[in-house]
């Protein structure tokens, strides 16, 4: 069961196509480039908002796209996933959700290549939440799939932002119930707003795999 909020919200693109659909741009200067001057931003989204949703149970709940670097393929180093999220709704605050990255092949995601790592946001109250990684995709594994973990339960989540476009691009996936599939979405709108910035000079860190009491934080 999912809960759903309708929201305006623009992010200005300026882009150009790479595909069919995905969208590489250079990354935009300040958090997201994370200091390297060559990233590249990945994209399906319009920029434009048309919803944000959550899961009632978020614990092993993801939500996430697939993408293919092997055009690129020197760009291996993911420098962040940019998800985009609000603290205004649904309990007026940020609460933290996990992030990672998952191999993909044959068409659906599998086992988990990196993380998970938990991120809590302290920016404004809306807008692209810079998640960094600071990690090198494996040699064979030019496509991936950059997910976040809702991890916590309604009300107290960060919700998944959703574009405006009706045309379901086909690269959006939700885990629930131990298995991955394409994402619902809601009323046709499909296409999570979710972004990678990857760079061409290698980069590794493995985060710890994160387990965390919310009383931690508050």
């Amino acid at each position: 069961m999912k809960r759903f909020l309708l929201w305006a919200a623009v992010v200005v693109l300026s882009a150009a196509a790479w595909g069919a659909e995905v969208i590489v741009a250079p990354a935009a200067s300040g958090t997201s480039r994370d200091g390297y001057d060559a990233a590249l931003e990945l994209k399906y989204d319009s920029g434009k908002l048309q919803y944000y949703t959550t899961w009632i149970s978020g614990a092993n709940a993801w939500a996430g796209n697939d993408f293919d670097i092997s055009s690129i393929s020197a760009y291996r180093a993911v420098v962040r996933v940019r998800l985009y999220s609000t603290a205004v709704w649904p309990n007026a605050r940020w609460d933290g959700f996990r992030v990672g990255i998952y191999s993909y092949a044959g068409g659906t995601a599998g086992s988990l290549l990196w993380g998970p790592k938990y991120f809590k946001p302290s920016q404004t109250i809306s807008g692209w939440c810079n998640c960094s990684v600071g990690w090198t995709l494996p040699s064979g594994n030019d496509e991936f799939v950059a997910a976040a973990e809702q991890y916590y339960n309604y009300p107290d989540v960060d919700p998944f932002g959703v574009d405006d476009n009706a045309v379901f691009h086909g690269h959006s996936w939700q885990y629930l119930g131990g298995r991955w599939q394409a994402y619902a979405g809601n009323g046709g709108y499909r296409n999570l707003m979710l972004r990678v910035v990857v760079n061409n000079v290698p980069v590794n860190i493995t985060p710890t795999s994160v387990g965390r009491v919310k009383a931690l934080y508050y």
